[in-house]
């Protein structure tokens, strides 16, 4: 194929352009600023200054005389003609020089610098205008329109959230035919808010809405309206829903919108906020008297809980989309999209990933699949494989293995006690959920990691199931205490995590007997910048309730762990054993370790108390 022309580069030539102006400018700029003053002065001083000889030369320009004494330029105005005066000068031993008829030309030099002046300044004007960052343009929205000739993002890219899809799927209805819903009587809505987590695919959404509408489609970040100076925001604001105006019907897409749309009267002392001023303008501009027909605006947050009240009610945002976390279900169709353009092995099982990963959002689906095709990039394969979902997952739920971390083996030996710790509370304790994998390979900023996948996607816990959760964080520190007879630092986040999850089981979910199904502490508005504050509406009494209640979760589940490892000491040793050989077991290798060991023995208790981790199934 012959060689393709190189692309012209536009940008040198209006570089040129710039610095040739640039040094007119500047020599213009030069000429206005260096010329000598001239100084006027009368003709009795000037005559004395011809009989004094201090005058060698004079130039006579029609009625003026001008000379010149050191650096120092003088000029006298002779108010008539004076032949006399003329001859009386060249007597006197003085020179005189005489200036030729002006002409045009003449008239229009001297005056050349400022008008090449005014002309770099006019250009300059003109540049910051046209430039990217509008130096002289703070008011105009910084709204960016949709290109229908790039590749469009469709319904058909997004998944796991088919609800969501169908709510916008009859925004786009209605606006490619909208008399099926006026001869009905129905008002579309005017705004619609998505809310849900970090990575759901709020945004995402809102792409394919501008791909599957036929209609202009503006997008702006809520960060985009405030400035630091003041007016800024609200000017942006109008300017964005005047262009929206010129362009409907159009949809207008408003990205983190908690970054302007924050509870009003946050501030202090009853100064001006800029922030409140540009949301005054917002919600004007939403559902003022001026009606908006035919301007549809979307808006995605994760922090729907912080925006103003006047935000959400109907006549404004009238519709709340929730995109949640998907389930296994959601998760497989997720993983579908993302593996279109991946060469997959034919060992890949996309629904046994599906499965084994409870919790994650698109946003992290879309990062396994792309970690697993660099893992597998990385090894030269040509297809991704299993193995490499399997180590991608770890990385991104365990971290990144820090292979060249130093650890003694007194150290090693303590990590590997409390990991074990772990994984043989969370094997018998029944509720728990099941161990997916063990390792004492410094992983993050972790020595070591025991980690649970739950069988199932839950919505709610129960008491049963968070006390399990405690008795396996605690497993750690109890190990230490009974293999190792010492504590160690180790112990540190799990006693954090314990603490925090048996407080909102007293505060929150009224899970104590002596409190009862109370909910203590609210929390109060944003202040000062700062989030939701917890306000303390309990007394002293009560606190210190509270404080017992928490301490006798904590210990309880302590005391629970404690008497399950003295039960198992001889597995919980060859659990460490084994850790501290292979650094990695499996669910499965944990389930064979313990069931050699408990056959050894002619005992199973496990699987006789009907334990539904017994077959090891759902661990890998």
């Amino acid at each position: 194929m012959p060689d393709r022309e190189p692309p012209k580069d536009e940008g040198f030539g209006k570089a040129i352009i710039t610095w040739i102006l640039i040094v007119i400018g500047v020599w213009a700029v030069y000429r206005m600023t260096t010329k000598e003053p001239e100084t006027r002065v009368s003709l009795t001083f000037f005559m004395e200054e011809i009989h004094k000889g201090k005058i060698k030369e004079v130039l006579v320009d029609g009625k003026t005389i001008k000379w010149k004494e050191g650096k120092r330029r003088y000029y006298v105005y002779l108010p008539f003609d004076d032949p006399e005066l003329i001859r009386e000068i060249s007597s006197s031993g003085v020179e005189v020089l005489t200036k030729p008829p002006a002409e045009f030309w003449n008239y229009i030099l001297p005056y050349i610098p400022f008008l090449l002046f005014f002309l770099f300044f006019f250009y300059l004007l003109r540049q910051s205008q046209s430039a990217p960052n509008k130096a002289l343009n703070f008011g105009r929205a910084r709204v960016r329109m949709a290109d229908k000739t790039k590749t469009k993002v469709t319904f058909k890219d997004v998944a796991g959230v088919d609800e969501a899809k169908e709510e916008l799927r009859e925004i786009v209805e209605f606006l490619k035919n909208p008399q099926k819903f006026i001869r009905l009587g129905a008002r579309i809505p005017k705004g619609i808010l998505l809310v849900g987590p970090p990575g759901t695919g709020k945004t995402l959404l809102a792409k394919a809405v501008a791909g599957e509408a036929n209609v202009p489609f503006f997008s702006i970040s809520g960060s985009d309206f405030v400035e630091l100076f003041v007016g800024v925001g609200a000017s942006r604001v109008r300017d964005l829903f005047d262009k929206a105006k010129r362009n409907r019907p159009c949809i207008v897409f408003i990205d983190e919108l908690d970054a302007v749309g924050r509870h009003r009267g946050a501030g202090i002392g009853g100064g001006h906020d800029e922030r409140e001023q540009t949301l005054n303008a917002l919600l004007v501009e939403m559902d003022g008297f001026d009606p908006n027909e035919g301007i549809i605006v979307l808006a995605a947050t994760n922090r729907p809980d912080i925006l103003d009240p006047a935000l959400l009610r109907p006549g404004r945002f009238d519709r709340q989309v929730v995109v949640d976390i998907p389930d296994v279900r959601g998760r497989e169709e997720i993983l579908k999209v993302h593996t279109r353009k991946v060469p997959l092995a034919k060992d890949v099982d996309l629904s046994l990933i599906a499965k084994t990963t409870p919790g994650f959002t698109g946003a992290d689906l879309a990062s396994l699949v792309n970690e697993a095709a660099l893992i597998a990039a990385r090894k030269n394969k040509k297809k991704v494989s299993m193995e490499d979902f399997e180590e991608a997952k770890d990385k991104l739920l365990m971290g990144v293995e820090r292979k060249s971390l130093i650890i003694s083996e007194e150290e090693k030996r303590q990590t590997a006690y409390h990991e074990a710790g772990h994984a043989l509370v969370s094997y018998l304790t029944p509720e728990a959920d099941p161990v997916h994998k063990v390792t004492i390979i410094p992983r993050g900023r972790s020595l070591g990691v025991t980690q649970q996948l739950p069988l199932d996607d839950r919505r709610t816990y129960s008491k049963d199931y968070l006390m399990a959760q405690l008795t396996v964080l605690l497993g750690g520190r109890a190990a230490e205490i009974i293999a190792l007879e010492t504590l160690t630092t180790g112990a540190g986040m799990d006693i954090e995590r314990a603490t925090e999850l048996a407080k909102r089981m007293v505060c929150e979910w009224g899970m104590s007997e002596k409190l009862g199904p109370l909910t203590f502490g609210k929390r109060g508005e944003v202040f000062l910048g700062r989030d939701f504050t917890t306000i303390r509406d309990f007394s002293d009494e009560t606190a210190k309730l509270i404080d017992e209640e928490v301490k006798r979760l904590v210990e309880e589940a302590q005391e629970r762990a404690i008497k399950l490892l003295k039960e198992n000491r001889e597995l919980l040793d060859k659990v460490a054993e084994e850790l501290l050989k292979r650094e990695v077991l499996t669910g499965e290798e944990l389930d064979e370790i313990i069931r050699g060991s408990k056959k050894d023995r002619k005992s199973d208790k496990r699987n006789t108390a009907g334990n539904r981790g017994g077959s090891g199934e759902g661990r890998a």
